[in-house]
């Protein structure tokens, strides 16, 4: 049998911010909307700074995390300090993410398409990597994990629940800031991704964990 590659959990855990925030900001510029679970932070972002031109997408991220991680707090009943480490891991990603879009910004549009399709990838494979880390992940990936725990469910099937359930909040989100009938950062790209990017993040992990061991620095390489 052949000898699985060491990866390290603090790689993991850096790798996974900056392929989630480049993969959001990849599709956000591709304009076939945006992924579902940042969808609703992404209307917060397009309604505020339409009023304050500083708040950027980043700020949105961030709060709308805080938000989140209140309310899986209520309905698990419980906190832990290891929360609180979440909220930073999404400080981390707001300012990666604000990073990113003026990155990607300066790319050309003549390939809407692969800029999608490449977005909605490094998005799952960010997904992916911050499951296997043990430092806390964003509030998003923390949330689903906490559940998956608690209600002893696939996580995979819960994340696919939790993103069509992001997604549904969005439209309302858009109808409710920009009135009926108008799609603002929810486009037929936001549908296909609540419905495959579940499926891509488990496909993305089963890949990884066939080629990677994962394990803390201090631990040292383990044997596969």
């Amino acid at each position: 049998m052949k000898k699985k590659k060491t990866f390290y959990s603090e790689l993991a855990y850096v790798c996974g911010l900056l392929f989630l925030a480049l993969g959001t900001a990849m599709m956000e510029k591709a304009d076939y909307g945006v992924s579902m679970v940042v969808a609703p932070a992404y209307l917060l972002y397009l309604r505020i700074s339409s009023v304050y031109p500083f708040f950027t997408f980043g700020m949105a991220e961030y709060l709308f995390q805080l938000l989140l991680l209140i309310m899986m707090c209520v309905f698990l009943r419980r906190f832990k300090l290891s929360y609180l480490f979440s909220f930073c891991t999404a400080l981390a990603y707001g300012f990666l993410l604000d990073a990113s879009m003026s990155m990607v910004a300066a790319m050309p549009l003549q390939q809407k398409v692969l800029l999608y399709t490449i977005g909605l990838l490094c998005s799952a494979i960010g997904v992916a990597l911050m499951f296997r880390t043990y430092i806390s992940p964003e509030v998003y990936e923390l949330f689903v994990k906490e559940i998956s725990l608690a209600k002893q469910r696939d996580m995979s099937r819960v994340k696919t629940c939790y993103d069509i359930a992001s997604c549904l909040l969005a439209i309302t989100m858009s109808f409710a800031f920009f009135g009926m009938g108008r799609f603002e950062g929810i486009k037929a790209g936001t549908l296909i991704c609540a419905l495959v990017n579940g499926t891509l993040i488990g496909l993305a992990g089963s890949v990884l964990d066939t080629l990677f061991v994962f394990t803390r620095f201090d631990k040292g390489e383990q044997n596969a």
